[in-house]
């Protein structure tokens, strides 16, 4: 099996260095339309394989952008204005603080309230982006300068839509790098998600429900539908009038993706339905560790044969509340393990002698140490399947969005323990801490996970550079496109089938029955007149 996949591997590089005849030419031009944040993580890997290749690369950049730099030598950038425009950077962790008062209130709505949360910013984050495009569109020198370059494909993150409205403007192959699009999970826009087992983003839920579990995911289901068509899709409404063909809609648009490159791997999600244009990369960014700067090794040898737990919160969160990091830090300082926490601000004031703040650390080097036992996370994307490459366990510290979802799979997978910040207490956070480093079924569970994860033909890296790379030799990928999308929903489900036969049905049940009554006179009769 082993030699079989190196020879798989070998064969691919050899395919890619010598392409098919009229196929992809390097120089290639690429447009990209990044989404901030980690999602940049993702992207800018995608970026630099691309250009290491010879593709040129433009990115679509705002000049308030947080991550993405102006100057790369990778990519040219041209202005847009995005969401960060818009907002300041501390503004989730306003969010934060807004969910974490209501969540230690009223803890059995945590669920709800944080869909009515994100239905409000929705709103008012949509009418931001569609301003922005609107203005983008409106300056007809700029949409000339985009379609005089005759870009070769659109590569966007659909999390927000301004790629996907600028991709289908300028009629070019549409890539998309994506785990979530703007109103939740991906796949509900590109495949059959039956509610009666697909958990919907913020549920809580696991694909195996209870009949209540299924009435919850019914209603969180026609919650992303009220989202999707009052909240999401008005602020685009004149743009999409003015600038498209009559009934486009921003559903239809990211419908017609030739490609969908997708952040997850089934390791960790729940199986589900697919399509044949979608490609799982999820784990792309992982990578053997490399050696940790020498200050930070020194340390981490120092904790001996007991090791070391990392914490981290990832890009949009810098610090907890000060209770709450009180709280850590205190639980931190009676671990035998020594702690290394990405953390900024001011120190805790029951900070141990074990402990580490560092305003940034090399997670994935880390997570990949022989000594590192444990993360603690708030249940990011990149750094859960950064812990499932590396085998370590995980303690989720879920905070806002879809890390709810993320650290629930992976406790279901017996990979992880969860925890509700809220209420954080200090023996909550030492119990669950020791009971994951302690217990070897947490570690044996997680590795498996890495073995299966590991254990495939093409790293997703690779894959996601060779079917971007066959959009661009074919120049799209319509025959991966199912048709489904635009077929109303009465023939999407056989409804209009089912009314016929119903009728049909029903139609030869009368007849027969108007027959069996004209048959049972005409003998009735018969009978009486003999008599």
């Amino acid at each position: 099996m082993e030699l079989m996949r190196v020879f798989f591997l070998l064969l691919t590089n050899i395919l890619w260095l010598f392409p098919l005849p009229g196929g992809c030419q390097n120089k290639s031009k690429i447009l990209v339309v990044p989404v901030d944040g980690s999602h940049w993580v993702n992207m800018e890997i995608i970026l630099k394989e691309l250009h290491s290749r010879g593709h040129n690369l433009t990115v679509m950049n705002s000049a308030k952008s947080w991550y993405i730099s102006e100057k790369s030598p990778i990519y040219t950038t041209i202005p847009m204005k995005s969401l960060q425009d818009y907002i300041e950077q501390n503004y989730y962790e306003k969010v934060l603080k807004r969910h974490l008062d209501f969540r230690k209130k009223w803890p059995f709505l945590t669920s709800l309230y944080q869909q009515w949360d994100l239905t409000h910013m929705l709103a008012n984050g949509n009418v931001h982006l569609a301003k922005a495009a609107m203005s983008m569109f409106e300056d007809k020198a700029y949409m000339s300068q985009l379609k005089d370059a005759k870009y070769d494909m659109m590569l966007t993150d659909p999390a927000f839509p301004i790629g996907v409205l600028i991709g289908r403007y300028l009629n070019i192959p549409m890539v998309f790098n994506v785990r979530w699009i703007n109103n939740g999970d991906s796949h509900f826009a590109f495949a059959p998600s039956p509610v009666s087992y697909v958990p919907l983003s913020g549920s809580y839920l696991c694909d195996q429900m209870t009949f209540s579990e299924r009435v919850k995911n019914m209603l969180f289901f026609f919650i992303s539908v009220i989202q999707q068509h009052f909240y999401i899709d008005p602020p685009y409404r004149e743009l999409l009038d003015l600038y498209f063909s009559p009934g486009s809609t921003m559903m239809a648009m990211q419908q017609a993706a030739d490609l969908w490159l997708v952040r997850s791997d089934f390791v960790l999600e729940f199986p589900r339905p697919t399509m044949p244009n979608v490609v799982y990369v999820g784990g792309f960014q992982c990578k053997p560790a490399k050696l940790l700067p020498p200050d930070m090794e020194e340390f981490v040898q120092s904790s001996g044969e007991q090791g070391v737990v990392i914490m981290s919160l990832g890009t949009i969160i810098s610090a907890l509340p000060k209770e709450i990091t009180e709280i850590i830090a205190a639980a931190f300082a009676e671990l035998p393990q020594k702690v290394i926490w990405k953390y900024l601000g001011e120190a805790p004031s029951a900070l141990g002698n074990n402990t580490l703040l560092v305003n940034w650390f090399p997670q994935n080097d880390l997570l990949g140490h022989p000594k590192t036992r444990a993360f603690v996370s708030h249940g990011g994307t990149n750094g859960l399947y950064e812990a499932i490459y590396h085998g370590v366990p995980v303690l989720g510290l879920p905070l806002l969005f879809d890390q709810f979802d993320n650290v629930l799979k992976l406790k279901a997978r017996g990979a992880a323990q969860v925890l509700e910040v809220a209420s954080l207490t200090k023996d909550q956070f030492l119990e669950a801490l020791k009971d994951l480093l302690e217990n070897p079924t947490y570690r044996k569970n997680i590795q498996r996970l890495s073995r299966l994860h590991r254990d495939i033909p093409v790293n997703g890296l690779d894959s996601a550079t060779f079917w971007i790379e066959y959009v661009l030799r074919h120049k799209g990928a319509r025959h991966l496109r199912t048709e489904a999308y635009a077929m109303p929903w009465y023939a999407y489900y056989s409804i209009d089938v089912a009314v016929l036969l119903f009728a049909i049905v029903v139609a030869i049940l009368w007849i027969s029955v108007c027959v069996a009554k004209l048959l049972y006179r005409k003998i009735f009769n018969r009978k009486r007149k003999r008599e």
